[in-house]
């Protein structure tokens, strides 16, 4: 059943919509929809794509958006972080769902929190994005469908709430939130870069083709650190602008139990902002608690 809107006024849905897409530009929940020329009020408007029409609100919008973001979200988070009634976002996902555009992927348990479900776009849910972009917002916030890595499904659905935390704190600070980058999408273009001279020759070796010196200005023009001669890479990237007009970036990574030996310790001299995940297990029980690091750059908070 479809959740009912309180009657309103022609002036007052107007200047919600205003409200809205200033809000867009701030707000850590809708800046990820910011570049969609879809609707961003409560009230639900037709949109076709292809052989497919949708009657949709702002509120599924930004939905879609945040799941397409970082790629598979848990439900719980979508309900809690919402600043909405809980039943009118699970109205939402269940109209989303029904209509094609998301799906559920697995269960998930979060120490001793009740289990929560994942969801993550379908192509048809990317391609609604991807056909609705606005062609003068710019940088384009990426959306994927589907998962990619099934193994790693548990931590990548700690993202979104790494996200709210460190997005909040920005806001409240005076960022706006640009778009959000994962990792995948940055050691993407780090591979093209390596194999750029490669490509085409019918005598290469695959192997990369550059220097450590190359490979260190390309770190540098990516803000990206080197530790024991590895460029490292955050979980993902928070791009923003300050009120001064100053482009920054905040790269977050999520720490879960099997970081060990070497690899933790490159983490820890990152300087990353980091958030120390409590163990959430895929379809399972897990009863670890977790530790804060000695190391006070290692892990800022739990991810409760």
């Amino acid at each position: 059943m479809l959740d009912s809107l309180d009657p309103r006024s022609l002036d007052t849905r107007d200047r919600e919509r205003s409200d809205e897409r200033h809000a867009d530009a701030l707000e850590p929940q809708a800046a990820l929809a910011a570049g969609l020329d879809l609707p961003r009020g409560l009230e639900r408007e037709h949109v076709h794509v292809h052989d497919h029409d949708y009657d949709i609100r702002g509120s599924e919008v930004r939905t879609l958006a945040t799941v397409g973001a970082f790629r598979v979200v848990a439900v719980d988070d979508l309900r809690e972080r919402s600043g909405r009634a809980a039943d009118l976002w699970h109205g939402d996902l269940e109209r989303l769902r029904a209509s094609g555009l998301i799906r559920t992927v697995a269960p998930v348990d979060r120490g001793d929190r009740q289990r929560t479900t994942l969801v993550t776009l379908t192509e048809r849910g990317r391609e609604l994005l991807e056909r609705h972009r606005s062609p003068e917002h710019e940088p384009r916030q990426a959306f994927y469908s589907d998962i990619a890595k099934p193994r790693e499904l548990a931590h990548d659905a700690q993202l979104y709430r790494a996200y709210l935390r460190a997005a909040e704190r920005l806001h409240a600070d005076g960022a706006r939130i640009s778009r959000v980058v994962l990792d995948y999408e940055l050691k993407r273009e780090y591979q093209r870069f390596l194999q750029e001279r490669n490509r085409g020759r019918s005598d290469s070796d695959g192997r990369p083709a550059r220097s450590p010196e190359e490979v260190r200005e390309w770190a540098d023009a990516h803000h990206l650190p080197i530790v024991d001669g590895r460029v490292q890479f955050p979980d993902f990237r928070i791009e923003h602008e300050w009120p001064d007009g100053r482009h920054d970036v905040e790269d977050i990574e999520i720490l879960t139990p099997h970081y060990r030996g070497a690899h933790a310790a490159a983490k820890a001299r990152s300087g990353f902002t980091s958030f120390r995940s409590r163990g959430s297990r895929v379809g399972g029980r897990s009863g670890y608690r977790g530790t804060r690091s000695p190391d006070a750059h290692l892990a800022e908070e739990f991810l409760d």
